[in-house]
């Protein structure tokens, strides 16, 4: 099998594109066309909102995990992107498209970050190609965005403000439980021109994740709930307290009104797997920070900015 990962130096893609080269070559396209140090990648520079053209060559699968969140006007950017994909897809005789979106339901209220996500998965199933859509809530690593943010609020703030959108319910994923899915899927009959939702063990609410995180540091931050505080002062907010852009934090928060919970679980039975815990995938991705002293330094200067 060859494959192709759209977006293969973001979060996701650098977990994926090592465990893919065990089964085949892989072409790492990124819009710099960064070197991969894994026998049997290389590498391609392409700009999935411009053109892909001859990027998807002779590949069997091409995976779409690229997104614009904290880009303007990222809407029209990921509808791009996933037209361009779709297209070159057709084009070079792929045989299928894994696309990495997110939960939540087809609400009058959803927000526009969920809802591209949603858009995104229909612009790609609207071309020859099939599409095989997981959807995601909170991916549990270090690099994620959401879990980012949790991560500062818990090392910086010993009394934190608590907006209503901390007691929305979620469905967190260990990283490594959405590589062995995503690595699962590719080339599965059963799995093409499906939609599946993709969960960890436990559901909780952004609070509960708060507060184990906080266990798991030794710290017992003091939580008080605000409910005045919008979706929009919440993302200037985390702005100001943690490293992570407004105009990624914006979207996001924005989108913690909708709950995001796996509505069926038959991703589970097509591939089974015993799911990590959210406290031990937590733990874990800290973990890295003692493995990786850069990585510490960079977390103490945060905490110390």
């Amino acid at each position: 099998m060859r494959a192709a990962v759209i977006g293969a130096t973001g979060f996701v893609g650098r977990a994926l594109v090592p465990v893919l080269a065990r089964r085949g070559e892989v072409v790492a396209v990124s819009r710099a066309g960064a070197a991969a140090d894994v026998p049997g990648v290389r590498t391609r520079a392409a700009d999935v909102t411009q053109s892909l053209r001859g990027v998807l060559d002779g590949v069997d699968v091409a995976y779409h995990l690229v997104h614009s969140l904290g880009a303007r006007g990222f809407v029209d950017l990921d509808r791009r992107a996933a037209e361009n994909v779709a297209a070159e897809a057709e084009r070079a005789g792929v045989a299928q498209i894994v696309y990495l979106g997110g939960l939540g339901d087809d609400q009058a209220d959803l927000s526009d970050h969920l809802r591209s996500r949603m858009e995104t998965a229909a612009v790609l199933g609207s071309g020859a190609v099939p599409v095989t859509t997981l959807r995601a809530a909170v991916i549990v690593g270090r690099g994620s965005a959401a879990f980012e943010t949790i991560v500062a609020l818990v090392d910086r703030l010993p009394v934190m403000i608590a907006p209503r959108w901390l007691s929305t319910p979620t469905q967190p994923i260990a990283l490594e439980d959405v590589i062995h899915y995503l690595d699962g899927v590719a080339g599965r009959r059963e799995a093409l021109g499906q939609g599946f939702d993709v969960g960890g063990p436990e559901i909780l609410t952004y609070g509960d994740m708060i507060k184990r995180i906080a266990r798991i540091r030794g710290r017992r931050p003091l939580i008080l709930e605000v409910p005045v505080l919008t979706p929009r002062l919440s993302s200037y907010w985390l702005h100001l307290v943690t490293p992570v852009r407004a105009t990624v934090t914006r979207p996001l928060i924005e989108g913690l009104r909708n709950p995001t919970v796996a509505h069926d679980d038959r991703i589970r039975r097509l591939l089974p797997s015993s799911l990590t815990r959210f406290s031990d995938a937590a733990r874990r991705a800290l973990d890295e920070d003692a493995a990786h002293p850069a990585l510490e330094r960079r977390r103490r200067l945060e905490e110390a900015s």
